[in-house]
């Protein structure tokens, strides 16, 4: 009897944290997901520039990160150049885009110590996929809007699922040594439920090869847990938990959107592959 009493307190601090921080979460994403629909609907500048701003913070984040707050012309240099690029990917200038983030790399690298030359190289593509991808795919007039959505709703099914499901179900972990609380059983759970919600969507917007929605579900579900793995593995590196503490409940814009800019970068590869730069979007959806 003496020995349970601090167990059950402990029980009730954790079923404490987690009810504080889940509705810090759920404020947080009725706050920011909206506002992602709205100028992913509008489209144009405005997603650009919303994008744009996510992609700066990023970079932000993760120089902190890697380099520390003190390489400010570092920091000011590469995002310079992501924010440039942004602006030749909203312009249509796709290919003049994609060289700027590397030019913006090629600067960072140029003002980081030697020892962490790779991680800035690595730190502006990060912030640059970030960006490009999005616009990219927004910019086909015909399935643009379509295909975010369903970027949109294939990360976020597969995150939010993921999360409850793993905490319902337990059992092995995913990759306990780089994030201790994802397990498989939410890591199927998310995927599956983001092939049915994918499916839902897209017959939103046409009849469309329900096997090449499936796939595409499936590809950008693993690729978004993916990403959130790499995001985790890279804080291990440095000792850090989050990111930055910018969203309640969340950590950083790099921990919020860390599945998605895995599964918005696949997702436009695949469009590329496809469509070109002229329908990236058609690529993804129309098979």
């Amino acid at each position: 009897m003496v020995g349970s009493e601090p167990i059950s307190n402990a029980d009730k601090a954790s079923a404490s944290l987690f009810a504080n921080n889940l509705l810090l979460r759920v404020i947080s994403a009725a706050v920011l997901a909206p506002l992602a629909l709205v100028v992913a609907y509008i489209g144009g500048f405005p997603f650009a520039l919303f994008w744009g701003i996510a992609a700066l913070v990023v970079l932000w984040e993760w120089m902190t990160l890697v380099v520390g707050p003190n390489y400010r012309l570092l920091v000011l240099s590469c995002a310079a150049a992501i924010a440039v690029a942004d602006f030749l990917a909203w312009f249509g200038r796709p290919l003049t885009a994609v060289f700027m983030v590397g030019l913006g790399a090629l600067a960072g690298a140029i003002f980081a110590p030697a020892e962490r030359r790779l991680w800035v190289i690595t730190g502006t593509g990060y912030a640059g996929g970030m960006v490009l991808a999005p616009v990219f795919l927004r910019a086909d007039a015909r399935f643009g809007f379509a295909v975010v959505l369903l970027l949109f709703a294939i990360v976020w099914t597969t995150d939010v699922l993921g999360y409850f499901a793993g905490r319902a179900f337990g059992g092995p972990k995913l990759w306990p040594a780089v994030s201790p609380k994802k397990t498989w059983s939410g890591a199927i759970a998310g995927t599956v439920g983001a092939v049915v919600v994918a499916l839902l969507v897209a017959a939103q917007f046409g009849s469309f090869n329900r096997i090449a929605i499936i796939t595409v579900a499936l590809l950008l579900s693993v690729v978004a847990q993916a990403g959130d793995l790499f995001e985790s593995w890279v804080k291990r590196q440095f000792d850090a938990k989050d990111s930055s503490h910018i969203i309640p409940g969340h950590g950083g814009v790099m921990d919020r959107l860390d599945g998605f800019w895995a599964a918005a970068v696949a997702g436009c590869v695949v469009g590329l592959l496809r469509g070109g730069f002229d329908e990236p979007a058609r690529g993804v959806l129309n098979w």
